[in-house]
C-alpha cells in the first residue's frame, strides 16, 4: 500500500510540474499574439490558439489543476513516507521538476510541451466551460476582484508610449506612437501657445477694391481666409474666404463679398476646448481676444489639428519656419513701449458670436 501511495504522489506530482509548465507557457505567449501568427500560418500557433481562445477559463483550469494535484499529491506522500517526508519529498519533486522543465536559456520545450498537450486541454475546456463561466460570473457578482494596471494619470500613458519607442520588437510605427502622444497632450496647450498674432495676420481693408491684384496677393499669402478690418486693424468687421473672389465683380468692394459672422474664443481656451468650438460652430477660422476684450490674433482649425497630429498641415502654412515664434519675441520687447488701444465696437449687419 505504501508504494501504491508512493507512486501514486509521484505521478500526481508530474502532473503538478506539466500544469505549471502549461500554465507558464500561455502566459508567457498572448492570446492576440498567437492569434496573429496563426492567422498568418504558424501551425504551432494555430494549435497553440486552440486551447488559448478561451482565455481566462484556461487559466483557471490550469490554476485549479495545479492545486488539486499537488494537494493530492502532497496527501500520497505523507501517507507512504509520513508527514515530513511526503512534505519534502513534494518540494522536491516539484522544485527539481519545475527547474529542469523550465530552462533559463530558451523556451521551445515549454512551447513543445503547450503543442502536445493544447488538443487535449482544448476537448477539456470545451466540456467545462460553461462551469467555469458561470463560476467566475458567481465571482465577479459577489467578489470585485481587481488588478490595477498601474496607469494612474495621462501622463502615465504618455510614459508608456515613450517606453514603447525603444521596444525592439514593437510593431507600432514611431510615427503612429508621436501621433498618439500629441494627441493625448494636445488639449494641454493653449489658445495663447499656438494663436497667430494680429501683427502678422494677414488682414483686408473693408473697402479694398476687388481684382487681379488683389486676389494675387491673397493666393500668395498660402492662406485661404482673412480677416477684415475697417478703418483700423481692431476693428474686424467680416472674414473674406479666397474663393467667394472667385467670380465676384471686379469693380466690387471687399465689404460686398465677405462673411460677418465672426466668431470669438479666448487666449485662456485649451485646445481642446477650441477643437469643440470648431465643431460647434462649423467655423473654420476664429478671432483671439484677452481678457480686456482687446484682439490678440486669430486662430484656424488647422492650427489645432497641426497639435493634434504633431505635424504641419501643408493646405496652409507660413513663409517663415517659426513665424509665431519671431512675432511673439518681438510683440515682447515693444510690449511695454506702445499699448494698442482698445477696439470700437461698430454695429454690424450680424452680431458677433462669442464661443462660450
Amino acid at each position: 500500500m505504501g508504494m501504491l501511495d508512493f507512486a501514486l504522489g509521484l505521478l500526481l506530482g508530474v502532473v503538478t510540474i506539466v500544469l505549471w509548465v502549461l500554465r507558464r507557457s500561455y502566459q508567457h505567449v498572448p492570446a492576440y499574439e498567437l492569434k496573429r501568427l496563426a492567422r498568418g500560418g504558424d501551425e504551432v500557433a494555430q494549435l497553440l490558439y486552440r486551447a488559448a481562445a478561451y482565455g481566462a477559463s484556461l487559466q483557471v483550469l490550469l490554476g485549479c489543476g495545479v492545486i488539486v494535484s499537488v494537494a493530492l499529491a502532497l496527501i500520497f506522500m505523507v501517507q507512504a513516507l509520513g508527514t515530513l517526508g511526503g512534505v519534502v519529498a513534494v518540494l522536491l519533486l516539484v522544485g527539481v521538476g519545475g527547474f529542469m522543465f523550465v530552462p533559463t536559456s530558451g523556451r521551445e520545450s515549454n512551447l513543445g510541451l503547450a503543442k502536445l498537450a493544447a488538443p487535449l486541454v482544448a476537448r477539456i475546456l470545451e466540456r467545462v466551460q460553461p462551469m467555469l463561466s458561470g463560476l467566475m460570473r458567481l465571482l465577479r457578482r459577489y467578489r470585485h476582484i481587481s488588478v490595477h494596471t498601474g496607469l494612474y494619470e495621462k501622463s502615465d500613458l504618455v510614459e508608456l508610449l515613450e517606453r514603447q519607442k525603444g521596444q525592439t520588437d514593437s510593431r507600432i510605427a514611431p510615427s503612429e506612437i508621436a501621433l498618439f502622444r500629441h494627441a493625448l497632450t494636445f488639449g494641454d496647450r493653449f489658445v495663447s501657445d499656438v494663436l497667430t498674432p494680429k501683427r502678422v495676420v494677414k488682414m483686408v481693408a473693408a473697402n479694398e477694391s476687388i481684382g487681379p491684384v488683389l486676389m494675387d496677393e491673397l493666393a500668395r499669402s498660402g492662406h485661404s481666409r482673412f480677416p477684415v478690418y475697417d478703418e483700423t486693424r481692431d476693428n474686424v468687421v467680416g472674414i473674406l474666404y479666397l474663393h467667394d473672389l472667385v467670380g465676384a465683380r471686379s469693380t466690387g468692394v471687399v465689404s460686398e463679398v465677405m462673411s460677418r459672422k465672426l466668431t470669438y474664443v479666448h487666449e485662456d481656451f485649451t485646445l481642446y476646448q477650441t477643437l469643440q468650438a470648431f465643431l460647434k460652430t462649423k467655423q473654420h477660422l476664429f478671432l483671439v481676444v484677452n481678457s480686456f476684450e482687446e484682439l490678440v490674433g486669430i486662430i484656424t482649425i488647422e492650427d489645432v489639428l497641426e497639435q493634434m497630429i504633431g505635424r504641419q498641415i501643408v493646405d496652409e502654412f507660413d513663409h517663415y519656419d517659426d513665424l509665431r515664434a519671431v512675432a511673439q519675441s518681438a510683440a515682447k520687447k515693444d510690449h511695454k513701449a506702445h499699448v494698442e488701444p482698445k477696439p470700437e465696437v461698430q454695429a454690424t449687419t450680424e452680431a458677433p458670436e462669442v464661443v462660450q
